[in-house]
């Protein structure tokens, strides 16, 4: 019997992951597509006029099966793969967009979808019913529907090969990642190296049966190693590495896929009548077009660049004192570190026994609870895909159940670089049954060792803080429909929630819940709080040039025709040309392991996060003004923000929360950007 077809017998219908076989995977998602079909031809071949609950509302129920399958799959290929779920991804992907090409371009099925969107002024639609009509015949229109049957063929191969070749991307990333690793077995070459990072590359190094110490490129190996390393030709050695994935002409290199894939995306695009990637997927955000997001990151980079060379200065001139000229990439953090030491006698080290990361995660809890009366128990019913996983029983004041959270904290060979949110199950509405979702997080941060629990830098301290803030938008998501429920909605939007939470972490009120020593059990002192504080715009304009240039690659990739870019590596420098402090290392590209906009659904969406940026100082502003945990906003913000998902204009959610447009103002204030 196929677990994957059945329904879930266990806790809270959570996946029974310990009963999944990777054979189980394809055979269920090939006989959930033939259900699927079965129920969108019911839809097709009702002989009833169409209406808003015949056609929208079964379409949006349709599938379910498939939906639940597909998320545990493509999680687990994420989180927890290896070569055979790998080669499984290439044949089911194509089968899976074949499907929702067989839906988007399915004539009768789009005939009745637009027969009920041409009625809709006569209909009494919720606002919610509204938002979910336009979405669904826009979704025909945007992808195909009003094409002849050439064009739609073109189409169909297109996405096709699109979604093997984002799945190879990733692939080819995670090859290259894990194919790296720094073995050292002379305790001198670690001057430098705290004594945590040096114990967790020794258990590396035991985990691999070697002696010494073993560095990777996974972040919680790589950041301390480049931050501390006083070898200058190592850090250069790892940097290079890291700099050079999937950028090596070998088997895992990226650019002949990547430059596949923006040029099928541009002729997908125009293919639709739009001028371009981002016009078409533009169409759909709140900043509407490519015109409107490039003069928004260089009106920013305007006010941040002096700022960035100002500081960059600052940096060149410690290096100096140590006899280097020329300040290179491999540089940049070590020497970041000993000016921080120097501005605010701050020291990451410093900080890192007072963020252990279960009372780190307890805090957030606390925080969570403060704000919006959740409770988090932890629970050992539930089956997981690793013994690192730890799973809660999520509750609200009155003890209903909100949702099941799943954290998985630890980097592993079959699992990603990075940190996300994802979910396994949606939140949805259904015949007076209001079905809770299952939400996820997923981080790399360092291992416990035989001697220290997980100690977390402050930056990983608000990844976790970010994470968790769209873990609660999936959390506390309540509405009808599962396709605008939670994250699902504007690319530009979804970040709110999670830039906002990190404001907390500066917040003496907020830190006084969980940052205690790991031994002592004291609070933080008041004088690291006020250091932290301090230094929260430290090197601002550095770290602002350096989004604002992904995101303007991310836009000079998918914002013009892509057919004449011969060499990746060219196209970057230049595109890099007005943000880039360091001089260019031929070595390296970072396009070619630029997942978020070839893997992970950012693509034209990468201005994003200083988008949100603006809405979440403002936001954040408010709470300030009336306290950070003021029931009343929080409430506001769970009424407005956190439980509506998709199902308004987001604008429009934002002015009600906010009771007025966000000031940009307010973030350059907090970036210290603004004289």
């Amino acid at each position: 019997m196929n677990p994957l077809l059945t329904t879930f017998d266990t806790p809270y219908a959570t996946a029974p992951f310990s009963k999944i076989k990777n054979e189980h995977f394809e055979p269920a998602i090939i006989s959930a597509i033939a259900l699927s079909k079965d129920e969108i031809e019911l839809i097709t071949n009702s002989k009833e006029q169409p209406t808003f609950s015949n056609t929208i509302e079964q379409l949006e129920f349709s599938g379910m099966q498939l939906k639940r399958i597909t998320s545990v799959f493509f999680n687990l290929n994420s989180a927890e793969t290896s070569d055979e779920l790998q080669k499984i991804a290439q044949e089911v992907s194509p089968l899976l967009t074949e499907f929702a090409n067989d839906i988007r371009l399915n004539k009768e099925l789009y005939k009745r979808v637009k027969t009920v969107y041409e009625q809709k002024k006569s209909l009494d639609l919720t606002q919610e019913q509204q938002t979910l009509l336009n979405n669904q015949y826009k979704m025909f229109v945007r992808n195909g529907a009003n094409l002849n049957e050439s064009n739609k063929e073109k189409l169909r191969s297109i996405d096709s090969k699109l979604s093997k070749l984002s799945l190879k991307f990733g692939e080819n990333i995670l090859a290259e990642t894990n194919d790296f690793e720094l073995h050292i077995e002379n305790e001198s070459a670690l001057s430098g190296l705290p004594e945590g990072a040096k114990e967790a590359a020794s258990l590396t190094a035991k985990q691999r049966d070697k002696k010494g110490w073993v560095f990777t490129l996974d972040y919680p190996s790589y950041v301390p190693f480049m931050t501390y390393i006083d070898d200058r030709e190592l850090r250069k050695k790892v940097a290079l590495a890291f700099g050079a994935r999937s950028f090596q002409n070998n088997k895992f290199d990226n650019q002949s896929v990547l430059l596949e894939i923006v040029n099928l995306r541009f002729e997908r695009a125009n293919l639709l009548g739009y001028k371009s990637h981002s016009d078409f997927v533009l169409e759909e955000r709140m900043a509407e077009n490519p015109k409107k997001v490039l003069s928004f990151l260089n009106d920013i980079l305007d006010k941040a660049k002096p700022a960035a060379e100002q500081e960059f200065n600052q940096l060149k001139k410690i290096a100096l004192k140590e006899s280097v000229p020329q300040l290179q990439k491999w540089d940049g953090a070590y020497y970041s570190e000993k000016l921080k030491k120097e501005l605010f006698d701050l020291d990451e080290e410093e900080l890192k026994p007072y963020f252990q990361l279960e009372n780190v995660l307890n805090g957030v809890f606390l925080v969570a609870e403060k704000l919006f009366d959740l409770q988090f128990e932890s629970i050992n019913n539930i089956d997981t895909y690793h013994y690192d996983v730890m799973t809660y029983k999520v509750t609200d004041s009155r003890g209903i159940l909100m949702a099941v959270f799943y954290a998985d904290f630890f980097p592993r060979k079959g699992k990603r670089n990075g940190a996300w949110m994802t979910s396994y199950k949606d939140q949805w509405k259904k015949d007076t049954e209001n079905s809770r979702p299952h939400i996820s997080i997923v981080c790399n941060f360092t291992k416990p060792t035989e001697t220290k629990p997980s100690l977390l830098t402050f930056s990983e301290v608000t990844t976790l803080f970010h994470e968790f803030g769209h873990a609660l938008h999936g959390i506390l998501a309540n509405t009808t429909y599962p396709s605008i429920s939670g994250t699902s909605v504007h690319w530009d939007f979804v970040e709110l929630p999670s830039q906002i939470l990190e404001n907390w972490c500066y917040e003496k009120e907020a830190l006084d819940l969980f940052a205690k020593h790991y031994k002592t059990n004291e609070l933080i002192p008041m004088e690291l709080v006020e250091k932290i504080i301090k230094s929260s715009n430290f090197l601002e304009g550095i770290t602002t040039l350096r989004q604002l240039s992904f995101g303007l690659l991310d836009m000079q990739w998918h914002s013009q025709d892509p057919t004449n870019i011969k060499s990746v590596k060219e196209f970057e420098d230049t595109s890099f040309q007005n943000t880039s402090l360091y001089p260019v290392v031929n070595e390296n590209c970072m396009s070619t392991a630029f997942s978020h906009i070839f893997q992970g659904g950012y693509s034209s969406g990468y201005y994003s996060y200083k988008w949100a940026e603006v809405l979440d100082a403002d936001a954040f502003d408010y709470f300030k003004s009336n306290g950070i945990f003021n029931k009343t906003i929080a409430q506001k913000f769970k009424d407005h923000i956190l439980s509506k998902g998709g199902t308004e204009n987001p604008m429009e959610l934002y002015k009600r929360f906010r009771g007025q447009e966000p000031n940009s103002n307010a973030l350059l204030k907090r970036a210290g950007l603004l004289k």
